[in-house]
């Protein structure tokens, strides 16, 4: 790389001084946690994926961990998560006493495979999570229609699908519980910081009550009422509140969400046009009819293998473009070997991970980086 080209990465924030005006305001403001901002946030968030509850909390992770608990999911059960995700997905399983099992993927988009899941149901089964790979909703009504058959739930890991859809409809709107992320790289930022979204009010109150130590201070629900500043333990809690900072950055960022999306669609169409070329070297990211994907990456695959694609991405970083790999399927990584998980579990995660690359993806990359990783792409793809 020479000295005049600047470092391009394979994601990051966009923050405008609307943003920073809004953080100033809340840290001058009366509330810098548990205060309005938060039921604002929630409620137009939920608002804009058509569900009826948003419960925010302090990550992803989180999220995931308070819709789990939600489900009752707890010691002995089996949760059905996708190979190819971060391992938030199947460790929130194991913080509850459950066990995450590893559902092989589709080769083209890394979504899970609907027969792989079905294949893995037992009567030890409670709940199964599709995640949305890197933003292409997977396909949920197939999931949908088989859990109903075996009475489970379905939660969505839409960490990576703020603002995709399915036949039109957003995606938060289609199951029990869907979980969502606003970490610095997904489609809004509040620094760290998740959501829950349900239409189920039972769920939602177990999710409010486990995302501040399982306390409430709802007299509909306590044994006694000693005045006003009476207040209850109903269950084994966590303290993942989100503060008023990160939710009125929220707020202003998901003002800003249908801009950021549309600048995703542009970037992935045109790496879709000017990459077609290279069809023989380099595997583009699938599509499916009638599902909305909301680009929170986009993953080619080097045909060739593992080792053609070490060399590929060493070409590229070398170039100043910051590429990255998702997934390593997360049985394979130390802390899953040594629960006994390994190798040739999901040989098609394995294949994938082989020869994924996720070139830049964020609304900020201008029209200049992008040709600029277009045509290190292509020269790359020749080079190695």
């Amino acid at each position: 790389m020479t000295g005049q080209e600047e470092w391009i990465p394979y994601a990051r924030q966009s923050i405008d001084e609307e943003d920073i005006a809004a953080v100033a305001e809340a840290l001058r403001g009366d509330y810098l946690t548990t205060g309005p901002a938060i039921d604002r946030f929630e409620a137009a968030l939920a608002r804009r994926v058509g569900a009826r509850f948003g419960v925010a909390v302090s990550s992803g992770t989180a999220a995931l961990h308070a819709a789990y608990f939600a489900a009752g999911i707890g010691p002995g059960d089996e949760v059905i998560v996708p190979a190819n995700t971060f391992a938030a997905t199947a460790n929130a399983a194991l913080y509850l006493g459950a066990k995450p099992v590893f559902a092989d993927i589709e080769p083209d988009t890394g979504n899970v495979d609907v027969a792989a899941v079905a294949s893995l149901i037992t009567e030890r089964t409670r709940a199964i999570v599709p995640v949305h790979f890197a933003g292409l909703p997977a396909d949920i009504a197939a999931i949908r229609d088989m859990a109903e058959r075996y009475g489970l739930p379905v939660i969505e890991d839409a960490a990576h699908a703020l603002g995709a859809a399915v036949e039109g409809r957003p995606v938060g709107s289609l199951s029990a519980m869907t979980t969502l992320s606003f970490h610095p790289v997904k489609h809004i930022a509040t620094g760290e910081g998740g959501m829950v979204v349900t239409d189920d009010e039972e769920l939602y109150r177990k999710l409010v009550l486990f995302r501040s130590h399982g306390i409430t201070r709802d007299r509909a629900f306590m044994e006694a009422d000693e005045g006003a500043w009476y207040y209850e333990m109903h269950a084994l809690g966590y303290n993942y509140r989100m503060t008023d900072i990160q939710a009125v950055l929220g707020e202003s960022q998901l003002k800003k969400l249908d801009r950021f999306l549309d600048r995703r669609r542009e970037i992935a169409d045109r790496y879709d046009r000017e990459l077609a070329c290279l069809n023989e070297a380099i595997a583009l990211p699938g599509r499916r009819r009638g599902r909305e994907s909301a680009w929170h990456l986009y993953v080619i695959r080097v045909v060739a293998g593992e080792a053609r694609r070490k060399a590929f991405v060493d070409y590229l970083r070398e170039r100043g473009i910051l590429v990255n790999v998702h997934y390593r399927p997360v049985y394979l990584h130390p802390y899953y070997r040594n629960l006994g998980y390994g190798p040739g579990l999901c040989p098609a995660a394995e294949r994938f991970y082989s020869q994924a690359v996720s070139l830049p993806m964020y609304a900020g990359l201008t029209e200049s980086q992008q040709a600029r990783v277009i045509e290190a792409v292509i020269e790359g793809a020749k080079a190695t």
